[in-house]
């Protein structure tokens, strides 16, 4: 399969940043009918390949963007067969290596910083940018999943004023695997 017209399709999913509570929260998109990572006789195994991620955060009441005045911040990344199911805000914690660019399992990941945070103006060069990727798929070389799971995980560091929605739209496609590429992708691909 390749990046194209024919064989590219999109998959998303979102998570409701819930005002004045800390710590992470995730939601989790199965994937089990795009991929199948076991070589049957003659047919090879198959996985999704992602070649990119786009990213949102808005309003949760009305999808607007997210109030001029938001200070809130937050980590947030989309992790491969992570598992870790739907949880609200608070109820999960992330750890150190979460959001690391080191970590294996991490397809896209990227910070949020409310425009309040960031003094008010988005467009301020001199200011952090609201939404900073850090660790992105391309279309040259995609991240394969070969897991049939991938969550969408945010850990708030500073609290939200309002509710707020994070969400991710992915453009994949499923691809053939050889036997050594499957094994290697499904070592590296564990928790």
């Amino acid at each position: 399969m390749a990046y194209n017209i024919k064989d590219v399709f999109y998959l998303s999913t979102e998570a409701t940043v819930t005002a004045a509570t800390a710590n992470a929260g995730s939601a989790q998109l199965d994937l089990s009918a795009y991929i199948d990572p076991i070589a049957r006789r003659r047919q090879k195994g198959t996985g999704l390949a992602v070649y990119k991620v786009h990213w949102v955060v808005q309003d949760d009441t009305d999808s607007d963007p997210v109030a001029m005045a938001e200070t809130g911040i937050m980590s947030y990344g989309l992790l491969a067969g992570a598992g870790l199911g739907d949880n609200a805000t608070g109820a999960i914690n992330a750890t150190e290596t979460t959001f690391s660019a080191t970590n294996a399992l991490m397809v896209s990941g990227g910070a949020f910083y409310g425009p309040g945070a960031v003094g008010g103006d988005p467009d301020n060069l001199g200011a952090m940018k609201p939404v900073v990727s850090y660790v992105e798929p391309s279309i040259e070389v995609p991240y394969v999943i070969v897991r049939d799971n991938v969550c969408l995980v945010y850990n708030v560091a500073t609290n939200f004023a309002a509710g707020a929605i994070i969400g991710c739209r992915l453009e994949c496609a499923q691809i053939s695997l050889d036997q050594s590429t499957l094994n290697q992708l499904l070592r590296t691909q564990t928790v």
